[in-house]
């Protein structure tokens, strides 16, 4: 089993890095929050001009994939760039339709999810009862309980959200049957596992991001004449910080190998819990001007946790790790 990018792998990464690090997501996410979603939009063709969302898809379907370990790497940059948007439900919706026994509707609509022209926004059973950024997206998925996958026909009623470029909804009330039976049933835990292992990688992205700026911070502050980073009580807290992202990493790389329950479910939580760690240790550190929303800080704190609770919290995977 290999835990380290490939060199191809890794020169992929870099390649998403240098684009998103050109292209102000801060700006985007801002706008995305006030439901401007243009940059938005912009901002995902560049992304699916990379290959991104052909990764969830297989070759039949215009697709590149399925490959997990090179879409986790794509995440974890994503999460270090801050991107808003239903990514993880894009590429979590593109596994389902994969996964049918019916290929009409992979047919239908898994060609625009892998090259980027739409977007989707889905609900499992044992996900998120909520659809992010429903009133963005190209198509509303929703399966049931009961082995139906449904194409919602309305928005749903908003709700509120820890982190404003999270904008979540009720699923709204049925409009079209696509599928239904055990075949729907098995490919929506596919779609849930692989819904789960983006969002840890998300996480992990994000907690790299905000230990990044906390480093830099604590380097830049000044008290009693010297740098606060060369204080015991930090030092120890950032390095506490980088060993849980760094615990969290080889997790999720094992995870994308396996796609299995357990590993998953591992790799959920342990990034999720470090992504939180990071947020708690960049607002200590950061103190007041920590909590100001003008701080593009404040893009990344409030993602860390929503992220985590995210397609399975910390007590729902912990029991999944110990079943």
């Amino acid at each position: 089993m290999r835990f380290l990018p490939t060199a191809e792998q890794s020169e992929y990464a870099r390649t998403l890095r240098s684009l998103l690090a050109a292209a102000g997501v801060p700006a985007t996410a801002r706008a995305w929050a006030a439901g401007e979603h243009g940059p938005g939009r912009a901002l995902w063709a560049r992304l699916a001009g990379t290959g991104l969302f052909a990764l969830a898809a297989p070759e039949a379907y215009d697709g590149a994939g399925p490959l997990p370990v090179e879409l986790a790497l794509g995440f974890v940059e994503l999460g270090r760039a801050g991107v808003p948007g239903p990514v993880v439900e894009t590429a979590a919706a593109a596994v389902l339709l994969a996964g049918l026994d019916d290929g009409k509707p992979a047919e239908r609509f898994l060609p625009g999810l892998a090259s980027g022209g739409s977007s989707a926004t889905l609900t499992l059973p044992g996900g998120s009862p909520y659809a992010l950024d429903a009133d963005a997206v190209t198509h509303r998925f929703t399966v049931t309980a009961a082995g139906e996958l449904w194409l919602a026909g309305g928005l749903g009623e908003p709700l509120a959200s820890t982190d404003p470029a999270r904008r979540l909804y009720r699923p709204a009330a049925a409009g079209e049957l696509l599928a239904a039976g055990p075949a729907v049933t098995a490919a929506a835990g596919a779609a849930l596992r692989w819904a789960r292992l983006l969002t840890a990688a998300q996480c992990l992205g994000v907690g790299e991001a905000l230990l990044a700026r906390t480093v830099e911070y604590a380097k830049g502050r000044t008290q009693f004449g010297m740098p606060i980073g060369g204080f015991q009580a930090v030092k120890h807290r950032l390095a506490d910080t980088l060993l849980g992202l760094e615990f969290a990493r080889p997790l999720l790389w094992a995870a994308a190998l396996s796609l299995s329950r357990r590993d998953v479910a591992a790799a959920k939580l342990t990034a999720g819990d470090a992504a939180y760690a990071a947020a708690l240790t960049a607002l200590q550190v950061h103190g007041a001007v920590g909590y100001t929303r003008e701080l593009d800080l404040s893009l990344w704190l409030l993602k860390a946790r929503p992220l985590r609770d995210a397609w399975g919290g910390p007590s729902r995977c912990r029991a999944e790790v110990l079943a």
